[in-house]
């Protein structure tokens, strides 16, 4: 991993969204050097689904070296946004480095995206970035470091980045749009950078979209800390850029990528709105052994199973393991080839699968190609990379749509 070096010895960095994740670990990483670290979030008390406070933030980050200043702040409220300045000012005489770390996320189509959420994401990531930066300029402009750090994609203008979850596309790019007009408007004064990582992190909202066993295909925030390091401690004129984890950081000499994965080995899934579209995403994950069947390549048994044949294996794969953990009804609704409706129910009793509706209302509805809906249930097709695509559609709990691949996985050798 990238060593500290004591660059950022006595900075003061102003983080939103710092009391767990990418944001926590980046500050960790600054404190070590003896930094001064604002934690402006929102969770002053403990949250039932995810862990830590800005209190806990602040606890971990004097205990690695630096100083902190927990904030209860709303990137939406620009009085709190204000406030959590002037008491940073105050208590370490000025801001040098801004990370807009805090965000929102709903991928979710059009249709299915209500306005509060539209809102939210808008908001926190688009508005909220910058509002912070527009509040921390006038001191940002005063330090000899200076950074703005935007934790958003490139821009990358592909529809299909756009198809599947506009408003929240929309929403990070405006964190990317507010890099490339501020690192023009103030160059040579401020540097501005987009950090993005290059696969998954697993953090706890990471939890919350994949469900168990997601973590094995992710790296630790601890590469988005190390990466953003690196750009802190680059001079003023390293502005404007957008930047990608890995290839930051083989560019500074590391070359054991594995030293940030949480499953040295296992194949990691790519992060969304990178210049590869999904399929060829897909194609990259099949051809580095993303599931077993990928691993046999073109020696591999063409499969011809008809989806009758496929979710006859499904109804014999089920047992109460497999309902008790996953307590979720779902509905395909199969076009193509075999076009027809079918269930698995993983809820109810010992849980059943096969032809027509569900008796009880399906938590999750997925769409699909039937000859798709195969490749899904034999491992050629990764669920995550269908709906990326656009191949699958789903509507409903999300978390129970891709708690769905790990029954899915038990099922490669029998199909």
């Amino acid at each position: 991993m990238l060593p500290n070096t004591g660059k950022l010895a006595g900075c003061t960095l102003f983080i939103t969204g710092a009391s767990r994740g990418i944001g926590k670990a980046i500050a960790l990483k600054a404190a070590k050097d003896g930094a001064n670290v604002v934690i402006a979030a929102k969770t002053a008390e403990a949250h039932p689904k995810l862990p830590g406070t800005i209190y806990t933030a602040a606890s971990e980050i004097e205990a690695a070296g630096g100083k902190a200043l927990p904030c209860i702040v709303d990137v939406r409220d620009e009085n709190q946004i204000t406030e959590a300045v002037e008491k940073a000012v105050n208590a370490f005489g000025g801001i040098d480095i801004l990370v807009n770390n805090a965000s929102a996320i709903s991928l979710t189509n059009t249709l299915e995206t209500p306005m509060k959420k539209v809102d939210l994401m808008m908001g926190v990531n688009t508005r909220g970035t910058y509002l912070a930066s527009k509040v921390c300029i006038p001191y940002l402009k005063k330090s000899k470091v200076a950074h703005i750090l935007n934790l958003s994609p490139p821009l990358n203008l592909n529809p299909v980045w756009f198809k599947n979850h506009c408003a929240y596309t929309i929403a990070k790019y405006g964190m990317s749009m507010c890099v490339l007009g501020m690192a023009e408007e103030y160059k040579g004064e401020i540097a501005v950078n987009a950090l993005w990582p290059k696969t998954a992190i697993h953090t706890a909202a990471m939890d919350m979209l994949g469900g168990n066993g997601i973590e094995k295909q992710c790296r630790t925030p601890d590469i988005m800390a190390d990466a953003a390091y690196s750009i802190f401690t680059k001079p003023k004129n390293f502005s404007g850029n957008f930047v990608i984890d890995e290839e930051l950081l083989r560019q500074e000499g590391i070359k054991d990528m594995d030293a940030y994965a949480v499953s040295p080995g296992h194949p990691l899934l790519p992060d969304f709105f990178l210049d590869e579209s999904p399929d060829a995403l897909a194609s990259a994950m099949e051809e580095h052994g993303a599931t077993a069947a990928f691993k046999v390549g073109k020696a591999q048994a063409k499969i011809t199973s008809p989806v009758g044949e496929t979710f006859k294996v499904i109804e014999g794969s089920i047992n109460e393991e497999a309902v008790k953990s996953t307590q979720g009804i779902y509905q395909f609704v199969l076009f193509g080839a075999e076009e027809g409706t079918w269930y698995l129910d993983l809820k109810s009793g010992c849980g059943g699968a096969g032809k027509g509706e569900p008796s009880d209302k399906a938590d999750v509805v997925m769409s699909m190609d039937s000859g798709d809906f195969v490749k899904m249930f034999t491992g050629k097709l990764k669920p995550t990379m269908a709906f990326m695509s656009g191949k699958l559609k789903i509507k409903g709990d999300m978390s129970l749509a891709l708690k769905l691949e790990k029954l899915m996985n038990r099922m490669n050798a029998k199909l």
